[in-house]
């Protein structure tokens, strides 16, 4: 197996770290543990919330962001599971490349997680934006392996110009030319700030809590997301809507979409009813639930909506 359990891999997480609110009530966060191990050759994070007898059920994450970005929808659950949670290549504690990544590793390093913790039944995931692209590609590819899919608020990306391959690929050989850098913040609070002002729906006890679990703090003291700056690197070739399609017909398991009342999928599909009726049609199994007041990040936003939606499609036999 190339995944393997370091023996000292396992320590607690601050997440139990307490805030308080605008009306002085102090917030605790359910507690998880994070378990290092080794997964293709690298160095990978891997959170865990919950009794390993329980459930088990994976929580992917979305680009430029973090294992602990489903702490809010953790703490809503009403029942008891066991959620995985890796951090992706290249993101929050797991290994960084500091070079160019290529997307299709992705799927092999999904393949080798469940190998390593579900290696004789199908797997629940539950995808949001990338990790819902990565999941359902997956399922496609390997449907044996997937019993129930969940993804939050992705539809796949907009059909690409194929005229615009060549810019495509003249973009991502002059991104090549700078290591590229993310946007600084002069401390955790200053991130905080920022979180709140890009998303008005976050409440600043939860920008606190993403500020200090999914901000990195640099050797000069100041703050940054804990993301490999390599990932803002666009993609060398279009991305293959009839590929993605294809994959999502081969799919099995039956499929919950979480579609943000102001999220990603409404604002690429919301026009366009037909695009949204053929890719919606290639899952056979599929149930669609709105969630109200909500952008793309539906796990900050009505973490209580997407835990209550999410028990109610998740088996747990």
């Amino acid at each position: 197996n190339c995944a393997r359990r370091s023996s000292s891999s396992w320590r607690r997480n601050s997440i139990r770290a307490e805030f308080a609110g605008d009306s002085g009530t102090v917030i605790g966060w359910r507690q998880s543990r994070v378990e290092s191990i080794e997964l293709r050759g690298l160095r990978y994070s891997v959170r865990h919330w919950g009794e390993a007898e329980a459930p088990l059920v994976f929580f992917l994450h979305g680009w430029m962001d973090a294992s602990a970005t489903f702490q809010f929808v953790v703490d809503a659950l009403a029942r008891d599971w066991h959620v995985v949670a890796p951090d992706w290549r290249g993101y929050g504690a797991s290994q960084w490349l500091s070079r160019p990544y290529w997307f299709a590793d992705y799927y092999a390093d999904l393949d080798e997680l469940l190998r390593h913790y579900s290696p004789h039944r199908p797997a629940r995931l539950v995808g949001h934006s990338m990790g819902a692209n990565i999941a359902a590609i997956y399922a496609g590819s390997r449907p044996e392996r997937v019993g129930q899919l969940a993804m939050l608020d992705f539809l796949g990306l907009k059909t690409p110009d194929p005229a615009a391959a060549p810019a495509s690929l003249g973009k991502w050989l002059a991104g090549l030319e700078e290591t590229p850098e993310l946007r600084l913040y002069r401390d955790r609070a200053a991130l905080a700030r920022r979180l709140c002002f890009a998303n008005p729906r976050l409440t600043p006890e939860r920008a606190g809590f993403l500020a200090a679990h999914v901000g990195h703090v640099r050797a000069d003291g100041q703050v940054a997301m804990a993301c490999d700056p390599w990932h803002k690197i666009a993609a060398p070739t279009p991305y293959r809507v009839d590929d993605a399609l294809a994959c999502w017909r081969a799919i099995t398991a039956p499929v919950l979409m979480l579609v943000a009342e102001r999220g990603f999928v409404r604002q690429r599909f919301g026009d366009d009813p037909a695009e949204y009726e053929r890719r919606t049609a290639c899952f056979a199994r599929l149930q669609v639930v709105t969630v109200p007041d909500a952008g793309h990040n539906l796990q900050h936003d009505q973490p209580e909506r997407v835990a209550q939606a999410l028990e109610a499609f998740l088996s747990r036999d």
